[in-house]
């Protein structure tokens, strides 16, 4: 079979069989399935994320960023950003346990202010501190979904496997019973709207009727009296009856799982289980039933267990109510392609990808020590194929570039795949991520699905 031109006739696609396996959705698009109001809800709640939040509408008088959108930006709206925060305390010393300097309006810094007057600093008081980064929305509704009981069985069978990790009871801030953390680096929000409201405050300042009082810069309640102007709670419904946060929860919760190419049969996805990678960064749940149909029943593969471990020296210093030191949650690997600094504070950075990939399983300690030493006894192929693995965990279909389109640029590198029955691919092979039905052989029935997946011009 020739080389395929994007003119191919539309008959001669539409006279092939139904293709076994339908596009994954693009990094930033809403979960399949949505209602026409629900998709509404998800449009609108997106205008939102991306707005900045005025200061007369609420936003200070610290804060981090005035939008979501701010700091999820990358590759799209509701992924990555390259924005990171900084944590600080005392550590723990001399039979005195660490010291959130609560006080002194710790572990947070919010590092901008409207007045210079009441910027917020890092005490020089403080012994310890640590960056965090803007962690992915996509796929959080489905996250949430997960079944509690999966996450306790989870739990309950670490025995054998020599872990001690735990779940993080967290009572929803906006009410109802505590469920295990789904969000943050060391455990917290349990729901997306808490999360929202969490992020609110502490990230933009703005005040609802879940948590009503503002941020004093650095503790001191004259200083943010000076400089408040708007009555708390800030966040009031619009004329669509939705306020601010219960508009950006519409959105993340509705963002669809990030796409996994090859779906299966990588090598190093079986390597990655065989070193015991798979034991904390569990591969896949199927949802339980939420309020949003299109987020009930649905099989995902995020590759978290939920569970806060000790990472040893991966650690950041800060404790979290529960969470000490040393311990994080189980960061859901999924949409790591797209994240060029790696881990809690970016520090696996600078190099290639897979270089990345490797240096950040390098860096864990602690309970992930064993698969650390597993994958260094891995010959230098087989460290290959764990890294490619993880590499296509947010790898878009077709997206040879990988900047979360497909375009004349990919097709540059596609061209050449669509061979037809003549050649074989396997999941290990770069042109696997154009083998949509993975029957080892690049051709009309792709072709079809590229034209769909086509973005470019």
């Amino acid at each position: 079979m020739s080389r395929l031109s994007l003119f191919t006739p539309l008959g001669l696609l539409l006279a092939l069989p139904a293709v076994a396996q339908d596009l994954q959705p693009l990094l930033g698009d809403p979960v399949p399935g949505l209602s026409p109001a629900n998709l509404a809800l998800f449009e609108a709640g997106k205008t939102t994320f991306l707005t900045n939040l005025l200061e007369s509408e609420g936003a200070g008088p610290i804060f981090n960023e005035t939008s979501c959108a701010a700091c999820h930006n990358f590759p799209t709206t509701g992924g990555f950003g390259t924005r990171a925060v900084t944590r600080f305390g005392i550590a723990a010393i001399g039979g005195n346990p660490f010291d959130p300097m609560a006080a002194e309006g710790g572990t947070l810094r919010q590092d901008q202010s409207f007045d210079p007057a009441c910027a917020e600093i890092v005490p020089l008081t403080a012994t310890v501190t640590a960056m965090r980064q803007t962690p992915i929305c996509f796929g959080a509704g489905l996250l949430e979904a997960v079944l509690e009981t999966d996450i306790l069985a989870g739990e309950a069978a670490q025995g054998g496997l020599g872990l001690t990790g735990f779940a993080r009871s967290f009572a929803p801030i906006e009410g109802g019973a505590a469920r295990s953390s789904r969000f943050g680096w060391k455990g917290g929000p349990s729901t997306v709207m808490s999360f929202s409201i969490d992020a609110s405050l502490n990230e933009m300042g703005l005040t609802s009727t879940f948590l009503p009082n503002e941020n004093a810069p650095n503790g001191d309640a004259v200083l943010l009296a000076a400089c408040d102007s708007v009555a708390d709670p800030e966040d009031a419904p619009d004329l669509g009856g939705f306020t601010r946060i219960e508009r950006m929860t519409h959105f993340q919760a509705m963002l669809a799982a990030p796409p996994q190419t090859p779906k299966n049969g990588m090598t190093g996805a079986t390597l990655f289980d065989t070193i015991g990678c798979a034991d904390c960064h569990t591969p896949g749940y199927t949802t339980g039933v939420h309020s949003i149909p299109a987020l009930s029943g649905v099989a995902i593969q995020p590759y978290t267990d939920f569970l806060i471990h000790d990472m040893g020296g991966l650690g950041d210093g800060i404790v979290d109510g529960p969470v000490s030191e040393t311990e994080h949650l189980t960061r859901a690997l999924w949409g790591l392609r797209h994240r060029s600094d790696l881990l809690h504070d970016g520090r696996a950075n600078g190099g290639t990808p897979a270089q990345n990939v490797h240096d950040a399983i390098l860096f864990h300690g602690g309970e992930g020590q064993a698969s650390n030493d597993a994958y260094v006894a891995l010959s230098g192929s087989d460290q290959a194929l764990v890294q490619s693995f993880l590499l296509s965990l947010g790898q878009v279909e077709f997206d040879f570039e990988n900047d979360n389109d497909v375009d004349r640029f990919d097709w540059f590198f596609i061209n050449p795949s669509f061979t037809g029955p003549v050649s074989s691919y396997t999941p290990d092979d770069a042109e696997a991520i154009s083998d949509i039905d993975q029957d080892g052989h690049i051709d009309l029935r792709e072709f079809g699905l590229l034209q769909r997946a086509w973005t470019g011009e």
